[in-house]
């Protein structure tokens, strides 16, 4: 499966952005779809994750009530809103799919084939 992420950019605290997730390939064996971020300095970081069958979510207790994760079947892409963005969450974000069922799915080690990345930056 290969994934093309794209969205983020600079935004303000406060504000919203949409990153999205294109896969193709072998799209019906995927399990779930996940994205995590990454800061320099840091591990990387769970952020939010659905069963590519049933579209059943899983979000990291940070983002909750925050960021959404959706899907388009018809499009096999998957969608991060992050909205009420902070400072700290400024990132780059990746998406990835686990061609398991791994659940919960917050374990990036379950994870086969990742998107090249995108920047959020969130300005104060």
């Amino acid at each position: 499966v290969q994934l093309q992420a794209s969205g983020g950019g600079l935004v303000e605290a406060g504000g919203s952005v949409r990153l999205s997730c294109a896969a193709s390939g072998r799209t019906f064996s995927i399990g779930n779809m996940g994205w995590f971020r990454l800061v320099p300095g840091k591990e990387r970081e769970f952020v939010a994750a659905f069963s590519w069958r049933t579209s059943v979510t899983y979000l990291a207790d940070s983002v909750k009530g925050r960021f959404t994760i959706s899907r388009d079947r018809s499009k096999n892409t998957g969608y991060l809103q992050l909205n009420s963005l902070k400072p700290e969450d400024t990132a780059v974000y990746y998406c990835a799919v686990d061609m398991e069922r791994t659940w919960p799915p917050n374990d990036s080690n379950e994870y086969d084939s990742w998107g090249q990345g995108t920047l959020v930056t969130v300005s104060s």
